[in-house]
């Protein structure tokens, strides 16, 4: 049965690092994590299945920004491909629209096919490609998404995008 997404604290430190262990590449210390659970303008969240930790999202903001950062999603191996990154996703673009935040963007691998494909279901999309951009100096893509605010349905979310999208084509 599955659990579902919470906001993680102090007492997930544990657990966060041992999720952040199992990802390849440009992990984060324990040092960060504290920053983030206890002084950052962060949300870091916690997707737990039968108490077990399965992934986190961390999303960063900016005072006075209208945009907010998913700037770290991890999954562990064994959950991949049953929904949970998903899951993840929306609860973050749901918190950071409550937040009033219009815009979500992100970082991801290019060779990282399963998060692009994601990512685009999602509606997200290419904004920008980063050369060299990881540890291992693979590049990046940058994406981007409006968010369905609370003043803005679902609906008219889309309706608005694809209206910037014609113009934008003339």
């Amino acid at each position: 049965m599955f659990s579902g997404i919470r906001r993680a604290g102090l007492a997930d430190l544990s657990a966060l690092l041992a999720l952040e262990n199992g990802f390849v590449g440009d992990r984060l210390r324990r040092q960060h994590f504290r920053h983030l659970l206890m002084h950052a303008r962060s949300d870091v969240w916690l997707c737990v299945d039968a108490g077990e930790p399965l992934g986190n999202a961390i999303v960063l903001y900016r005072t006075g920004s209208r945009r907010a950062r998913l700037y770290s999603i991890v999954v562990t191996p064994e959950a991949r491909g049953r929904g949970f990154a998903r899951a993840l996703v929306e609860a973050a673009e749901r918190a950071a629209a409550a937040k009033g935040c219009q815009t979500m963007y992100l970082e991801v691998r290019c060779d990282n096919l399963p998060a692009l494909n994601l990512y685009r279901k999602l509606g997200y999309r290419l904004v920008q490609r980063l050369p060299a951009y990881y540890e291992d100096k693979q590049d990046g893509w940058r994406l981007e998404r409006e968010l369905d605010t609370p003043s803005t349905p679902p609906r008219m979310a889309a309706c608005v995008r694809h209206h910037a999208s014609i113009r934008k084509s003339r």
